[in-house]
């Protein structure tokens, strides 16, 4: 289900891309049922920016989207800083079918 329309995504690639955002932008500790669900990245977006903060986001990234999207096996996450956002690009492949995925401009925080 679209999460801004309430209607049905029929695209698989959609779904999962609803679903990284999610993940992402969501703090552990904050869903009432799934304590563990999401990541810190949220924990980390006011902090002042450097190489070490880039990293600290990929790092979160990646080990979330590994715990709570299967359906994704990630090869690249890069975070950016652009305009007072932060981005990211992910690069990946599906795990059923290996097809490869590009996600530009994802929004974690700004």
């Amino acid at each position: 289900m679209d999460r801004h329309t309430g209607k049905q995504i029929d695209d698989e690639l959609a779904h999962i891309k609803q679903s990284v955002a999610d993940i992402l932008t969501t703090q552990i500790g904050t869903r009432i049922q799934r304590r563990d669900y999401g990541s810190n990245i949220p924990k980390l977006i006011d902090l002042p920016i450097d190489r070490v903060l880039i990293l600290q986001i990929a790092s979160c990234a990646v080990v979330a989207l590994n715990k709570w999207e299967k359906r994704l096996n990630i090869s690249q996450f890069k975070p950016e800083f652009t305009d007072g956002k932060i981005t990211a690009k992910l690069v990946g492949t599906l795990a059923n079918t290996n097809k490869n995925i590009n996600y530009d401009n994802l929004l974690l925080g700004g």
